[in-house]
């Protein structure tokens, strides 16, 4: 079974940058719907940024223009750019996967994603 661990968080002035990574790891012989997945206290876990294994990406429209999600080769590692930060981008980020393609829905649903990583701790603080 494939395992994810992120890396990168931190804190960071609003405005400033932060790039997430999530290692990956385990063979498998399908494909991977990749995503990033972000969750504040008291909010529900919501998703931010998702990748299929052809590189097509689908992102929340509270982050566009601002994050960009990619994807070393072979899937080795999912990363997360963000730029811009708002105090509201504030949250634990999780990496996730789901076997097999990925369907621009999916983003909404946290829970169809079966894997997921231990997260890593955001904050963006004056």
């Amino acid at each position: 079974q494939v395992q994810l661990v992120e890396s990168g968080g931190g804190s960071v002035q609003p405005g400033g940058s932060l790039r997430l990574s999530c290692a990956v790891s385990g063979y498998t012989d399908s494909t991977y719907c990749m995503g990033w997945f972000r969750q504040a206290p008291g909010k529900e876990r919501e998703g931010v940024a998702m990748i299929d294994g052809d590189g097509v990406k689908k992102y929340a429209d509270s982050v566009k223009g601002r994050f960009t999600i990619s994807r070393a080769y072979g899937q080795s590692t999912l990363y997360l750019q963000m730029n811009s930060l708002k105090l509201d981008d504030t949250a634990m980020y999780y990496c996730a996967a789901r076997r097999g393609p990925c369907r621009g829905a999916y983003i909404q649903y946290p829970v169809l994603f079966r894997i997921w990583g231990q997260g890593t701790q955001v904050t963006v603080s004056s």
